[in-house]
């Protein structure tokens, strides 16, 4: 089979032009047991946010819960380009479900098109995810793209890239035996190089406690230029993602870019520790998104929320930051990037 990169596709950083995000609307009462009714709201003022930035699609299942959402949205004050489809999920996480697109030049325009990697929710913590795993197909067929089968689980929040070839992600997930346990690292490097364009894949260690991805790089370290990372550390030598966080900042320093010089590392701190019934949830300022004017940052009800949205915004000046509590969506394990998936122009 003829690859994506063989065609001279790649996958574009986050911050590239978007024509749309794509979600999939909470329906999962169990994701977010005790605060299911309270994160719905908070869900839409993110599609408002988000609205104002660029086409939104929603993932909503049936009629029923379409009439739901859009009532929702019309609370939220959601205006703008906001198309709803009946595809029917498992749960929310479009960033892990949705397919990841590549892009490739085509003279006057960019070529689009999807790459669908298997989808087994994370290690097969929660099942079923059949239904996740078809929404790439789904997306392709009513983008009208071509779409391109990896045949290796991966999850969007596992992986990040400055659009030049680099691949940010860590050992803990993609190494981990509940997800490829049949293929070595040199072969799911092939895999990425192969099917996202990418060239050099960098590797960080392990990810931030109670995050159950196993280690997603969109919980710790991000791009935010071809040759600029922001990590988070913890300030706290006594906190237990003190060692975790300290073992990846070293390692960030030791990683070069494409021409062989060293990149530029940038800090974020992490908020306190956010706890609900006694289990410590993956809070983390780097589950940040980064739309077409925007950028959504997930808040915490804490003073370093705005510490850190005055490092991202100093890192996107032409782009408004956007703070939305996030106390409660985190109970699900996850924030604003978790639940998103861009679309690229």
């Amino acid at each position: 089979m003829t690859t994506p990169a063989e065609l001279g596709y790649r996958m574009p950083a986050e911050w590239e032009p978007h024509q749309a995000t794509w979600l999939s609307w909470p329906h999962k009462e169990e994701s977010w047991p005790g605060k299911f009714e309270r994160i719905q709201p908070v869900y839409a003022r993110m599609v408002a946010a988000l609205a104002t930035s660029e086409t939104v699609h929603i993932n909503v299942g049936d009629e029923d819960l379409a009439s739901r959402v859009r009532a929702l949205l019309d609370e939220a004050g959601a205006t703008g380009d906001i198309r709803l489809h009946t595809f029917r999920t498992n749960d929310a996480w479009c960033r892990d479900h949705g397919a990841i697109f590549v892009v490739r030049d085509e003279g006057r325009r960019m070529r689009l098109a999807a790459t669908d990697w298997e989808y087994n929710a994370w290690g097969g913590k929660y099942p079923p995810s059949d239904l996740d795993n078809q929404i790439p197909g789904h997306m392709a067929e009513y983008l009208d793209v071509p779409r391109y089968k990896a045949g290796m689980i991966l999850e969007g929040g596992s992986i990040d890239v400055n659009g030049q070839g680099l691949l940010l992600t860590s050992e803990q997930c993609l190494l981990n035996p509940n997800r490829n346990p049949e293929l070595s690292r040199d072969q799911i490097e092939s895999r990425l190089r192969s099917f996202l364009g990418v060239r050099k894949i960098l590797w960080l260690g392990d990810g931030i406690m109670g995050d159950d991805t196993d280690g997603h790089i969109d919980d710790i370290s991000r791009f935010v230029a071809t040759d600029t990372i922001l990590t988070v550390v913890e300030e706290d030598p006594q906190d237990e993602n003190y060692p975790i966080l300290q073992e990846n900042l070293h390692r960030l320093h030791l990683m070069t870019g494409m021409d062989g010089r060293s990149l530029t590392i940038r800090t974020l701190p992490m908020p306190p520790p956010v706890v609900y019934e006694g289990q410590r949830l993956p809070a983390s300022y780097a589950n940040f998104y980064i739309a077409n004017t925007i950028v959504l940052v997930p808040f915490y009800n804490h003073p370093h929320d705005q510490r850190a949205a005055e490092i991202i915004q100093s890192c996107f000046p032409t782009r408004r930051v956007i703070g939305i509590d996030c106390t409660d969506i985190i109970w699900g394990l996850g924030a604003w990037h978790c639940l998103t998936q861009q679309v690229p122009l």
